[in-house]
């Protein structure tokens, strides 16, 4: 699956790939650290919140909790 902003794809494949390395040949025989992957995660993850800015997409709303609350049958905000 490709990422949110197009220039992010190649970012998010070479995190998949080393996350899948770390968690095949590491996590499943009882490594858990998981720093390995961590340069990878955070310029992948600085270019997806750059990508989400660009389509105006706010942070604090995905990260809203909405399961069990009010708004979780709400309908979605009408785009303006």
């Amino acid at each position: 699956m490709n990422s949110i902003g197009e220039n992010c794809s190649e970012l998010k494949n070479q995190y998949d790939h080393c996350f899948l390395t770390w968690f095949s040949e590491k996590f499943l025989k009882g490594d858990t650290n998981d720093e390995v992957c961590a340069p990878f995660f955070k310029v992948y993850q600085q270019c997806v919140k750059k990508a989400m800015k660009e389509h105006h997409i706010d942070l604090k709303e995905v990260e809203k909790d909405v399961l069990g609350s009010a708004d979780e049958h709400a309908p979605p905000p009408k785009n303006t």
